[in-house]
């Protein structure tokens, strides 16, 4: 099985073992719920079936690594789509109706990933890449997610192992320089997206990297 694929799946089995009280925890993403979030997955699958299906001719104009932007700050909440999300969350009313939905969608974009031709090329946000690159730069995504899900929720698994590698690989990329070795690959993450603050003796181990975070991938 891919990354892609283990670690989607891994996020989704997450989300099927919460418990309703669960789902009013916060989130790591800061000024969502952990039901907020689990909507945004929704959206998240809904948007890789879309793109699948959205073939593309020409060259390649990004990779996994460069399809991911990094921009200035974080969003303050007020973005339409992210208060759209909270609503729509809201308006779920039961967590077992939002599992069902993730478990809905996400299993047919799983399945369509894995029907998928990885050489082929498709086009998303005005970009064309192949959809292995595609693929790929959702490990990122997922293993990100995966981390803002168990935040408040130490009872709850977290992203595979290779997953979080890969990610820091690719956030290392992003950075133009790699994280300190003494930094686990699930703190790189979080001190490299902005998810938390280092520690004086991580901000010292960063050293010159430090200046460049966070990046605000979008």
């Amino acid at each position: 099985m891919d990354l892609f694929s283990r670690s989607w799946t891994a996020l989704r089995a997450a989300v099927a073992g919460l418990r309703d009280e669960d789902f009013g925890q916060p989130s790591g993403c800061s000024g969502w719920l952990v039901q907020d979030l689990v909507c945004h997955l929704v959206i998240d699958a809904q948007d890789v079936l879309i793109t699948l299906v959205t073939p593309a001719e020409g060259e390649p104009t990004v990779d996994a690594v460069t399809y991911w932007s990094v921009g200035d700050q974080a969003s303050a909440g007020d973005d339409p789509l992210d208060a759209l999300i909270v609503r729509l969350a809201a308006a779920y009313q039961e967590p077992g109706l939002l599992k069902f939905h993730l478990d809905d969608v996400g299993s047919a974009a799983g399945r369509a990933a894995e029907l998928a031709d990885r050489g082929a090329r498709v086009s998303t946000q005005d970009q064309v890449l192949t959809v292995g690159d595609y693929l790929s730069a959702y490990v990122l995504e997922w293993t990100l997610h995966h981390l803002d899900l168990i935040a408040q929720l130490p009872h709850v698994a977290g992203p595979p192992a290779e997953g979080l590698a890969r990610s820091r690989a690719m956030l290392e990329a992003i950075a133009g320089a790699p994280f300190p070795a003494s930094l686990a690959d699930s703190d790189a993450l979080l001190i490299g997206t902005g998810r938390r603050a280092p520690a004086g003796d991580e901000e010292s181990e960063l050293g010159r990297l430090v200046d460049k975070l966070p990046l605000v991938l979008g």
